[in-house]
């Protein structure tokens, strides 16, 4: 029931295009916008292109936008999450702090598919290495879980160690827990940095875990 309830939320909020142009991805964007295209068939055979545009710079204000193309023409937009009514299904448009957690085409019947970044993207150009070198995309996937989880294990072993610092709090109980591993601040600076790296890397290929990323964001 929350989940439908949250469906028709985002559906409310979808408000209609403008009309204008589809701008072409710009190199410089790569951080900053993430650009994926549907292309669906008619019954008389006739094509329909729809393009989901999500620029993050509005993140810093709490809220992230994503806009609609049909056809190349603006044809919706909304606040995320968005779940964006179109031919057969809907769009739906999921963010994290670090990119897209989900951008997929979602049937009347229930099947999912994931959009096709854009080729000149920073998701374009990491789907396009993982055909072309899969073996090594693989490892850099599995290095970045292995990066969020070191960094997951150390935030859990300072919290632990700070909530139980006060003597009239937890530590009465269960005592003081001292963490093997103390880090100067310059070390959690860079791990701070390396997990964000990780995180990134995972959103470029629309992976996301509410422990793993979640924690680091």
């Amino acid at each position: 029931m929350l989940k439908e309830w949250r469906h028709r939320r985002a559906v409310q909020r979808v408000k209609p295009g403008d009309g204008r142009e589809l701008k072409r991805f710009r190199w410089w964007q790569s951080l900053t916008r993430a650009l994926f295209h549907l292309r669906l068939t008619h019954d008389d055979g006739r094509q329909t292109v729809y393009t989901v545009d999500v620029k993050h710079q509005n993140q810093s204000e709490g809220y992230v936008k994503a806009h609609l193309y049909l056809d190349g023409r603006h044809h919706a937009e909304s606040k995320v999450p968005a779940v964006f009514p179109v031919q057969g299904g809907t769009v739906e448009v999921r963010t994290s702090g670090f990119g897209l957690k989900r951008c997929h085409y979602v049937t009347a019947e229930g099947a999912e598919f994931q959009l096709v970044p854009d080729p000149a993207s920073a998701e374009g150009r990491r789907a396009r290495f993982d055909r072309a070198h899969p073996a090594l995309s693989r490892w850099i996937g599995f290095l970045s879980v292995i990066v969020l989880v070191i960094g997951l294990v150390l935030l859990i072993l300072q919290l632990a160690e700070q909530v139980t610092r006060a003597p009239e709090g937890l530590a009465q109980y269960v005592g003081h827990f001292t963490s093997p591993i103390d880090l100067p601040a310059w070390g959690n600076t860079v791990v701070g940095l390396v997990t964000a790296v990780a995180s990134t890397e995972r959103a470029l290929r629309l992976r996301f875990s509410r422990l793993l990323d979640g924690a680091v964001g």
